[in-house]
């Protein structure tokens, strides 16, 4: 007793650390001070835009959050209704603080790039790590304050899914919002117009700017906070079956350990003037994984009095790792891959389209080689309860992993600050550098939270598997045959949902602009003000229409499968769609992310730089990229887990 009081103690300690961090971090950046009043103006306009949108989603959001809690308390009882409402409004709160706090601090990190590179990036990375730190202390603090209130591991999964069902519209709205105004903003701003990124003169470039923001900061956010608690509670569920108590305490206590590590990491995110941003980032997420690994060991040995465990979550956190260098190697200028990309555009827009695809396919063969070897080593080192541990160990890096992911956002903003703002070419210079890096570390994170899904998904199913009494899952039945073709089917109809409400939205979005460019006179000179907020209204009204369908899909299909197929072909469905989610995620995200950092790469100055036939060719590709790495790549990874986790929260109604 004295010992699971020490544990108490020791989770809701550190979760409290975090959000204590997170407060001191948000009042150091509330209290930079901004001189340029310009600056000021553009970073309070962002954010007006940007917190008007989460209003609008989060209204919307309530109602089906109203209506599933409602449902979930009628068939399923109380705790269960409570944890799902739990979940959603922790998942809408992370979001909410993110957003707030990005957007103050795009315009200090435009300010502070004028005093030079650490500064800037100091500055920008403290924003992130409030992202980071506000996600893993409110979910560690959300699944151990639900367990001790219920001490009902079953009833508390749906706390999963409801940080899951926000954290999917978010992912896809905000995808929608920032990639309908990103594409419109490209296509006709720098290649019809021929205006640089980030031009006052754009109409969408507010709307770029905020969609930046609600697509990167509110939306990877919710995903990142899914992809952590569901990780916990998966592991909770099936070391409940295998260990007891200390199976239930240990996957919290590990994520304890991985807010001090990250916290230590954050000590090393550190450059000198005219260093390398991403060598910085880079080592302080290694340096977090190394604490993580030293903590563990001891973790593990005083909590089981042997280390098989520890083998298991090394496992998962070298994976996570991993896949993050590899995801770098893959979309960072720094080698190879974006290089071949920005070559072939020097034939055409086909051609760097073409070498994006296969370098996307290509860039899914290691991440999955290592995905499995992380469920081996699991399985070696701990059995199924092995597998989720290594789940764990992978997103117990995820405050450093965010920290690094939200300070792309802010970054990108900072630069389009910058450009509006009129100020000095030696920011826009720093604020592009920083830039450049946020689409890699963004890209890093995506990988791990893909990664993740698969080992948290697989966990979740063995725990399905033991709700709905399933011995095994006889894929020469019938019945799970098809389970697995529409388990299969699936990720590829949501992403063709949600690459085609980015088209839609915009269409939309590029008949503005070209009205505005023909329609307002003196606009391209410079005397018109454009009409900044119709650009707005139109990401905002086109996502909230548009979000609706891809997300209710994932709630609704595994419902209908269990309820008229039943419980083993729900299990095949959930098979399928884990096997080519992952593969399509990986594939769209480096896609997308290696076709933005090519266009980068361009114009920087190699293959005839800005506004070269190259770099036409590339920002088409980039605009293809848009939607592969914002919205449907990084959505699938909640679709796999949200469709695993309504599984077995409802597995009582379904018969196996």
């Amino acid at each position: 007793m004295e010992g699971f009081t020490q544990m108490n103690i020791a989770i809701s300690v550190m979760a409290g650390i975090a959000l204590v961090y997170a407060i001191v971090a948000s009042g150091i950046i509330n209290s930079y001070e901004v001189l340029d009043k310009k600056v000021s103006d553009l970073s309070e306009i962002i954010q007006s835009g940007a917190m008007a949108f989460l209003y609008r989603e989060y209204k919307a959001l309530a109602v089906f959050a109203v209506l599933v809690t409602i449902v979930l308390g009628f068939y399923l009882g109380i705790p269960s209704a409570a944890c799902f409402a739990a979940g959603a409004l922790c998942s809408a709160f992370t979001g909410y603080v993110g957003m707030r706090v990005a957007t103050k601090a795009n315009g200090k990190t435009a300010f502070a790039a004028l005093k030079g590179m650490n500064e800037a990036l100091g500055i920008a990375f403290r924003g992130g790590s409030v992202m980071g730190m506000t996600v893993v202390g409110v979910g560690l603090l959300g699944v151990f304050g639900a367990y001790m209130l219920f001490r009902d591991v079953e009833a508390i999964t749906a706390f999963g899914f409801g940080a899951s069902s926000i954290a999917l519209f978010a992912r896809v709205g905000g995808g929608i919002y920032t990639k309908a105004a990103d594409v419109g903003a490209d296509l006709v701003g720098k290649v019809e117009a021929g205006i640089p990124e980030d031009d006052p003169r754009n109409p969408a470039v507010i709307a770029d700017n905020v969609g930046d923001n609600v697509g990167d900061i509110a939306g990877m956010g919710a995903d990142l906070f899914e992809s952590y608690v569901n990780s916990i509670l998966a592991a909770m569920a099936v070391g409940t079956l295998t260990h007891g108590m200390k199976g239930i305490m240990y996957p919290m206590l590990l994520c304890a350990v991985g807010i001090i590590a990250a916290l230590l990491g954050t000590l090393f995110v550190r450059v000198k003037e005219g260093g390398n941003p991403q060598k910085a980032l880079s080592t302080g997420l290694v340096m977090t994984g190394v604490f993580i690994i030293a903590g563990t060991y001891f973790l593990t040995k005083w909590l089981f009095d042997d280390i098989n465990l520890f083998g298991a979550v090394v496992a998962g956190v070298v994976c996570g790792v991993i896949i993050g260098w590899i995801t770098e190697i893959y979309t960072s200028s720094d080698y190879g891959s974006v290089k071949e990309i920005a070559e072939a555009s020097t034939t055409g827009t086909a051609t760097n389209i073409l070498a994006g695809i296969s370098v996307g396919m290509k860039s899914a063969t290691a991440p999955v080689i290592f995905i499995c070897a992380a469920v081996l080593f699991g399985y070696r080192f701990g059995g199924m309860y092995g597998i989720a541990c290594a789940a764990v160990g992978m997103l117990s890096i995820t405050g450093m992993v965010l920290s690094v992911d939200a300070y792309g956002p802010i970054s990108d903003n900072a630069g389009g600050i910058a450009e509006m703002a009129g100020l000095p070419e030696k920011v826009r210079k720093i604020t592009d550098r920083l830039d450049a890096v946020g689409n890699t570390t963004a890209a890093v994170g995506k990988g791990l939270a893909i990664g993740s899904a698969a080992l948290t998904a697989m966990s979740l199913f063995i725990s399905y598997a033991a709700a709905t009494k399933l011995d095994k899952i006889d894929i020469t039945d019938p019945y799970v045959m098809v389970g697995l073709f529409i388990g299969g089917l699936l990720p590829f109809i949501f992403s063709a949902l949600s690459i085609q409400a980015v088209r839609r939205a915009a269409e939309s979005m590029i008949s503005e602009v070209r009205r505005q460019f023909r329609e307002i006179p003196g606009i391209m000179e410079g005397k018109a003000r454009p009409e900044y907020e119709k650009c707005v209204d139109i990401s905002t009204a086109a996502a909230m229409k548009e979000m609706v369908l891809p997300g209710m899909m994932a709630v609704i299909v595994p419902v209908i499968v269990g309820k008229v197929l039943g419980a083993a072909a729900l299990g095949g469905l959930l098979g399928g769609s884990i096997v080519t989610g992952v593969m399509m995620a990986i594939f769209m995200s480096n896609s997308g992310g290696a076709w933005d950092n090519a266009k980068k790469y361009i114009e920087e100055g190699n293959f005839g730089g800005k506004g070269s036939p190259a770099h036409a060719a590339a920002v088409n590709g980039d605009t293809v990229g848009d939607p592969f790495k914002d919205t449907a790549g990084p959505s699938l990874n909640i679709l796999i887990k949200l469709m695993t986790v309504v599984a077995l929260v409802l597995a009582p109604l379904f018969t196996a």
